[in-house]
């Protein structure tokens, strides 16, 4: 390993990323400060427009639906004025022909009705299967964009929020646009429909139901944006949490193992209490609307009857006319009070909508080059570091690496050694470009990693974390996470090698035994060994290994350490090691601390040299040199 300080042309890359990081944030508090109206339900648009020909039949339906909705008060008027015998012999009676056959109206009107429940049944069918199919979409959209961001996204998100808009947002937006959309739609039809035959049947009745229109509208936007407003903060508050019982689940071993049980009870009941707080205000908010609602429509429309009887009275209007009246007059006022409970639900959606978009618009750190620059097929494993300067998002101030420099050779072993914190894993993360430097470059082949595509520079690479971690599903599974396509032949002869053929084996079901969710069936020793196997079955032209073998007994380790002998022989392998015996054999061994590559040698050149290195190895092994 030689030092090296030239320089990759391109530039200087120097990205203040705390600036960029508090930016983002103050972005994002004022876009949650002005998101007050339905307007973020604009960005579903797309999803629905996807599908034409279920939308096409939706609206068929629902404008048969609503068509037939506003034929039933015309049928009852026919009843009334025609079947009775009251106005038998009018001229709207006449038009009809069918005298006082009571019982042909009546048939008529079952007619309808069952035309009418025909067209509402497919409406629902078409609609929900619209909001089904678009809810699938976005929660994959949503995942797909998930996967795709940097790490140091999650440095910053809570992933039990996450989940939290994942699951519960996007049930409230399927609620919306399987449900309220529809109700509210076809709401709208029948009630701008019912009030242009109110007109018709009677002006005067009509002018004084809707007079009262503005005392309604004008509270439910008030306080339809207040229940916005609350709906996006108890969310918020949800998926706070969300995210802190998923954390202490998640380590369950670890908060009865430290008798934390009523603490986190506490927290978790502080946020549950607080999202029901929120709830509610909510619920007062939409309580005190719909009284108020419902209290000027009730008045308005008593009133319009109390004027309709005196004109039935003085033969103004016929009996049947006013039937029509009141049944057009309750489709308008119960379309409204529908509104009113469609409106806060659509405001809720719009709340949730605008959380699922904030994470479709997030972006991800590490970014892909216009026209990537392919790596050479095979990648040989010389890799350089130069001038590299980091420091995470979320502690832009602290250095993680400070000027580091140096070059592997294809085909070497390299161990990185140095205290907790001197940045040795940082390397693993920039190499497998989960995070781009401040300044300075990184070639893998002679090719800047930023100008290469992130997958197909991660495909040349293979890692063992320190605690690797696993995921539900099998053994077979596990092993075959970072190979897909292997044959289960290649997925034994990876356990073997990794010296995990033989507990596996002994599970019940052996390579097809469900391990449980994070493998939690498994010791840490058996996790690793499946975490190793994992990495050799990759069979990757770079091995990256963090302290991989931290967490096996001594023989179960100079197993492994025989196999990743082997398995180095013929590509470029880098460990990370606290316990030095495991890297003795080293081609060169880095030694670093706070963030720099201190010196760098040989096991004997290091130690004939004393500093660091010499006193970590006198500490381990007890040993004056």
């Amino acid at each position: 390993m030689t030092d090296q300080s030239q320089s990759v042309p391109g530039g200087q890359v120097s990205a203040d990323r705390g600036a960029v990081f508090a930016s983002e944030m103050e972005q994002d508090k004022a876009h949650r400060e002005k998101a007050r109206s339905a307007k973020p339900l604009r960005r579903l648009l797309p999803f629905i427009l996807a599908y034409p020909g279920l939308l096409a039949a939706f609206a068929v339906f629902l404008f048969l639906a609503s068509a037939l909705t506003l034929a039933l008060p015309g049928a009852f008027r026919l009843v009334v004025d025609c079947g009775f015998g009251g106005a038998a012999e009018s001229a709207h009676c006449r038009q009809f022909a069918l005298g006082t056959n009571l019982s042909a109206y009546f048939i008529g009107g079952m007619i309808v009705a069952v035309l009418l429940g025909l067209a509402s049944a497919l409406r629902y069918y078409f609609i929900s299967r619209l909001g089904e199919r678009v809810i699938a979409d976005l929660r994959r959209a949503v995942y797909d964009h998930l996967l795709d961001l940097s790490p140091g996204f999650y440095a910053r998100t809570q992933t039990g929020e996450v989940l939290s808009r994942l699951t519960t947002d996007t049930t409230l937006i399927q609620t919306v646009i399987g449900s309220s959309i529809s109700v509210a739609m076809r709401t709208v039809a029948t009630t701008l429909g019912a009030l242009v035959l109110m007109v018709i049947v009677s002006w005067k009745l009509a002018l004084l139901v809707m007079a009262v229109g503005p005392v309604i509208i004008v509270p439910m936007m008030l306080f339809g944006r207040r229940v916005q407003r609350l709906s996006r903060t108890s969310q918020d508050n949800l998926a706070t949490a969300s995210a802190r019982a998923s954390e202490a689940l998640r380590a369950i071993e670890t908060v009865q193992a430290f008798t934390r049980e009523t603490e986190e009870r506490a927290h978790f009941s502080g946020a549950v209490e607080a999202t029901f707080d929120v709830a509610l205000r909510r619920i007062r908010v939409r309580a005190f609307m719909t009284a108020a609602i419902f209290s000027s429509i009730l008045a308005g429309l008593i009133g319009a009857l109390w004027f309709g009887a005196v004109q039935v009275q003085d033969g103004g209007i016929t009996p049947g006319a006013m039937t029509q009246f009141v049944m057009y007059a309750f489709v308008a006022v119960s379309g409204v009070g529908l509104l009113t409970e469609t409106y806060a639900e659509i405001m809720r959606a719009a709340g949730a909508t605008e959380r699922l978009m904030e994470i479709l618009a997030s972006t991800s750190d590490v970014t892909v080059a216009d026209t990537p620059t392919p790596l050479p097929n095979p990648v040989k494993g010389a890799m350089r570091f130069d001038k590299v300067s980091f420091a995470y998002p979320a502690r832009p101030d602290t250095a993680a690496l400070r000027n580091v420099s140096f070059s592997v050779e294809p085909g070497q072993t390299v161990a990185l050694v140095g205290p907790s914190g001197a940045g040795k894993s940082t390397m693993f993360q920039l190499l497998l470009r989960l995070y781009d430097p401040q300044s300075g470059y990184i070639c893998v082949d002679g090719v800047d990693i930023r100008q290469t595509d992130p997958s197909k520079l991660r495909n040349a690479l293979s890692i063992v974390q320190q605690n690797a971690p696993l995921f539900s599903g099998s053994a077979s599974d596990n092993i075959r996470f970072g190979r897909t396509a292997a044959s289960q032949a290649q997925v034994i002869a990876a356990a073997k090698a990794a010296n995990a053929h033989e507990f596996i084996s002994a599970l019940p079901d052996g390579y097809d035994t469900p391990l449980g969710e994070s493998a939690a069936t498994l010791s840490g020793g058996q996790r690793q060994r499946i975490a190793i196997a994992r990495a050799i079955l990759r069979d990757a032209s770079v091995l990256l290994l963090d302290e991989a073998t931290s967490a096996l007994d001594s023989e179960s380790e100079r197993a492994i350490q025989d196999a990743f002998e082997a398995l180095s022989a013929d590509r470029t392998t880098i460990v990370i090691a606290h316990r030095l015996a495991t890297v003795l054999k080293a081609d060169v061994i880095a030694v670093m601390e706070d963030g720099q590559i201190i010196d760098q040698g040989s096991h004997a050149d290091l130690l004939a040299r004393g500093g660091l290195y010499a006193r970590l190895v006198e500490l381990q092994f007890g040993v004056q040199v």
